[in-house]
């Protein structure tokens, strides 16, 4: 695959959460057994993930036990023209507990209501749903063949191409 340019990978680099209503999900139990799942989400623009569970559900269960998450947004598969190079977009993040009648907790529920709709008002009057914030920490960005890119952990709007120094 050809490089793209600098400023439309940037670009793409941005935008390219943006096209998800939903994050995959990968956790561990505090007993170190794996679990993939996904949540609904919205991201802020320090590239944040919140997500809107429920604390009966394992991942919500291993993100209390550990505080950590693997964040996966990924090309649908019907609009890859390669199975073998779908654009993906990971990242290694600090899991973090939003206090329940905090400001932010308050705003990131409106963030979901006015993204998702009345179901969130449901959500929003049972106890057991909890909002987390998944902070990115390290990455890696996918365009395809030849693509890959770290993304720097002390500058997330920085890529890193793999395979050059």
């Amino acid at each position: 695959m050809q490089e793209l340019p600098q400023d439309q990978l940037a670009e793409l680099y941005q935008s390219f959460p943006k096209q998800f209503k939903s994050v995959i999900l990968g956790t561990v139990s505090a007993q170190g057994e794996p679990q993939a799942s996904y949540a609904p989400c919205v991201v802020d623009e320090e590239r944040n993930i919140y997500i809107f569970v429920s604390g009966l559900s394992a991942h919500t269960q291993n993100l209390t036990a550990t505080g950590r998450a693997s964040a996966l947004f990924i090309q649908d598969e019907a609009q890859t023209p390669q199975m073998f190079a779908r654009k993906r977009l990971s990242y290694s993040c600090e899991a973090t507990l939003l206090e329940r009648q905090s400001d932010r907790w308050q705003t990131i529920a409106e963030q979901f209501e006015s993204r998702f709709g009345n179901i969130i008002e449901v959500m929003k009057g049972l106890a057991d749903f909890r909002i987390f914030q998944l902070s990115p920490q390290s990455g890696r960005f996918v365009v395809g063949f030849g693509a890959a890119y770290d993304i720097d952990p002390n500058d997330l709007s920085q890529l890193i191409h793999k395979g050059k120094p």
